[in-house]
């Protein structure tokens, strides 16, 4: 009698870490093709990412000369060109498309509105939309990762990890923070699904490293700090209590603009006609405001570090922080496309800047980053990720304050999320 043969191994293993750590003394190889594959997907990544934001820059350094009263014939245009683009290209899509399609669909990402996502983000983030390049980026990226596993012939979570790992190369080439942007891919899912693909943190990590080394040696960015703080450091446990105090603000901002994003929801829905007339009616808003109030235009890169180095009073800053929610609603129900984790950065940081004006002595550094922190939890659900970023992004070396903020800012947050299919359920993804 033959001895039995074993089973050929499923490749749709769940591999747990200690399993993991196990198969790596006994076949290091099999880890070092793993390894390899996350490496070269991670670099993809950061090619891509790099040639998107060189050409971002270029359209930017062109269509941010014109201002004032020209901004009512260019932005309506703008949004007219945005609109026929998905007309004829169709609908790229949003996050919680994303987000669905990682919690029910396998991880499988369609490649195939690529083409559309990435004309209509270039079009709405250099002509002046309050939206920026993290999520096509995260959308691209993540199509490419379903695109390198079917190559691979892969399926079940090694698909899954392979998508998460390339969002999480996308996310992290602009942020510059391979940890938050691991982080992020897996937390933006809704922290009740954090936990169920902490298997993928490994290849997530490992195609953000990839990512970040490429894309910072093509732009330069990245390396040092984006944004300049003032300098902060922790020798008073007051400071814990003043972090919660401005987690709850934060968390409060997060309220006003989640309502503010669903009244200008309910308006634009109202629009009859195809979508490029809802573009060009979004585009119009977005040049009044941009008229008014030329910080809101743009996603607020360049624009928070005028925001830090200029002399502004409260009733400016706070006035400004709610034209910038109204600019973020206007620019993402219009249409137009984009993430808005950096404009929402940007206005924390205008709201935190004002509560140290109002109440002289506080640390304008803690208030503002705290603000941040807790505003952006609230909205995308992402608590750790944010402490992350926003400490690399600020060069601010006490993580602990920022973190109690964003917990505040997470725990505080609307039962109903501003992405919807962070919550959803098996059979609510079915029935639709």
């Amino acid at each position: 009698m033959s001895p039995k043969k074993p089973n050929p191994p499923d490749r749709t293993q769940r591999w747990r870490f200690p399993q993991l750590f196990g198969l790596a003394k006994r076949n290091p190889l099999m880890i070092s093709r793993w390894v390899l594959r996350w490496t070269v997907l991670g670099t993809a990544c950061g090619l891509f990412a790099g040639l998107y934001w060189n050409v971002l820059e270029f359209l930017i350094h062109i269509l941010n000369r014109v201002e004032g009263p020209t901004l009512l014939l260019v932005m309506p245009l703008a949004g007219l060109l945005i609109g026929l683009v998905i007309y004829f290209l169709g609908n790229p899509g949003e996050i919680a498309v994303l987000v669905d399609n990682i919690h029910f669909r396998g991880g499988r990402l369609d490649a195939t509105k690529n083409p559309s996502m990435i004309l209509a983000s270039l079009l709405s983030i250099s002509a002046g939309g309050s939206a920026g390049p993290e999520a096509p980026l995260v959308q691209v990226t993540g199509s490419l990762g379903t695109w390198v596993a079917d190559r691979l012939n892969l399926q079940g979570e090694d698909l899954r990890s392979m998508s998460l790992a390339a969002m999480a190369a996308g996310f992290t080439a602009l942020f510059g923070a391979p940890l938050g942007g691991a982080m992020f891919a897996l937390e933006i899912l809704h922290h009740q699904h954090v936990l169920e693909y902490y298997e993928a943190i490994l290849p997530a990590i490992v195609a953000s490293c990839a990512s970040y080394l490429v894309f910072a040696a093509i732009t330069k960015l990245g390396i040092a700090p984006t944004w300049h703080f003032p300098q902060y450091t922790l020798d008073n446990i007051d400071d814990f209590a003043m972090a919660i105090l401005y987690g709850v603000i934060g968390a409060v901002a997060g309220w006003l603009f989640m309502s503010i994003f669903r009244g200008c929801d309910r308006l634009l829905a109202r629009i009859p006609g195809p979508i490029y007339v809802r573009t060009t009616f979004a585009g119009l808003g977005l040049g009044i405001l941009a008229t008014l109030f030329p910080l809101t235009r743009y996603f607020g890169h360049e624009e928070l570090a005028e925001v830090l180095d200029r002399d502004f009073s409260i009733a400016f800053l706070l006035t400004l922080a709610i034209a910038k929610m109204v600019a973020i609603s206007i620019t993402v129900t219009g249409g137009w496309r984009g993430g808005f984790i950096i404009p929402i950065f940007f206005t924390g940081a205008c709201i935190g800047k004002a509560i140290a004006l109002l109440i002289p002595g506080l640390n304008p550094a803690l208030a503002m980053i705290c603000v941040m922190a807790a505003f952006n939890a609230s909205v995308t659900r992402t608590p750790v990720s944010t402490t992350l970023l926003l400490t690399k992004l600020t060069n601010i070396s006490p993580l602990t304050p920022v973190l109690f903020a964003s917990l505040i800012g997470f725990f505080l947050a609307p039962k109903a999320p501003l992405i919807t299919a962070q919550l959803k359920t098996q059979q609510e993804a079915i029935a639709e």
